[in-house]
């Protein structure tokens, strides 16, 4: 579910072209097997459709303007996630929410078109870290939509670092969502002060959700029109996220019934030490349930 000016510049795209869109540069793909719109601030996933299906990706209709992000799609946290910025990069604790990847300006490395899919690969325009690199992996085709976030310790001395892709889902009706795959997860509820819990049975939406679930299980959302499996790589923490009334300013109160955050992520209960040398990949995958 995507802003419809985005989706009209869909419309006339025949294979891979690069525009414009709320001042950011965008690269749209329309092939068989769907259509995928990745802005270049942020290397972030706007938009995934396979050739049968809706959007599996929310954006919101009233983004904000640059230098901010866009929220919806994937936003990548990193180096570090919500605010566990480390000694390292920021000693007096500054530097914005969920790290520095989603304002900066990213390039397009290579593109792998074949048959049944693609294949996409940016890194950062500018160095995000002293001793940290990172480069984004995107996969895409009819079944699935995969994305990596792949850091890297270039320095000489050990970094711990976290983040996340903090994935917008589309949704039918927050209020209608029904996940499964974290009973018996311990989690830190962060609308009660981190205090800690277990997940009894189907996790169902009533309100505001925020919360940070110890475990690397694949979970499965259904909406009541569709069902979408979230798989992931090298994160034992998983995000569930949906603000309810107390809506951030750039998301319409309408548009926010229609999506629901499950993000793979490495947080304070799953932080990462990379050595010199060293390469992590968080990764999250999509796919139809």
């Amino acid at each position: 579910m995507i802003p419809d000016s985005l989706k009209q510049c869909l419309l006339n795209v025949d294979g891979q072209q690069q525009i414009t869109w709320q001042g950011r540069d965008i690269v749209l793909f329309k092939m068989a097997w769907g259509e995928m719109a990745i802005s270049l601030q942020g290397a972030q996933v706007l938009h995934f459709q396979p050739t049968d299906d809706t959007g599996w990706l929310w954006v919101t209709p009233t983004p904000q303007a640059l230098p901010g992000a866009i929220r919806g799609g994937i936003p990548l946290c990193w180096p570090w996630f919500g605010d566990e910025r480390y000694a390292d990069e920021s000693p007096d604790r500054s530097g914005p929410f969920h790290g520095l990847a989603r304002h900066a300006q990213w390039r397009l490395d290579a593109v792998d078109d074949h048959a049944e899919g693609i294949e996409v690969h940016l890194s950062p325009v500018d160095s995000l870290h002293s001793q940290l690199t990172a480069r984004v992996v995107v996969q895409a085709n009819a079944q699935r939509l995969n994305v990596e976030l792949i850091s890297e310790n270039i320095g000489e001395t050990p970094v711990k670092t976290s983040g996340a892709l903090h994935t917008y889902l589309a949704v039918n009706d927050v209020h209608q969502c029904r996940l499964e795959g974290l009973a018996g997860a311990r989690y830190l509820d962060k609308l009660r002060g981190f205090a800690e819990d277990e997940q009894q049975g189907i996790l169902a939406i009533r309100g505001a959700v925020d919360r940070i679930y110890h475990t690397n299980e694949t979970v499965v959302l259904n909406d009541g029109q569709r069902t979408l499996r979230i798989a992931k790589q090298s994160s034992d923490s998983t995000v569930v996220w949906h603000p309810d009334s107390e809506l951030p300013s750039d998301t319409p109160t309408e548009a926010a019934r229609h999506f629901f955050c499950v993000e793979a992520a490495n947080t304070r209960l799953d932080p990462v030490w990379l050595v010199p040398g060293a390469q992590h990949l968080l990764g999250t995958t999509l796919s139809r349930g």
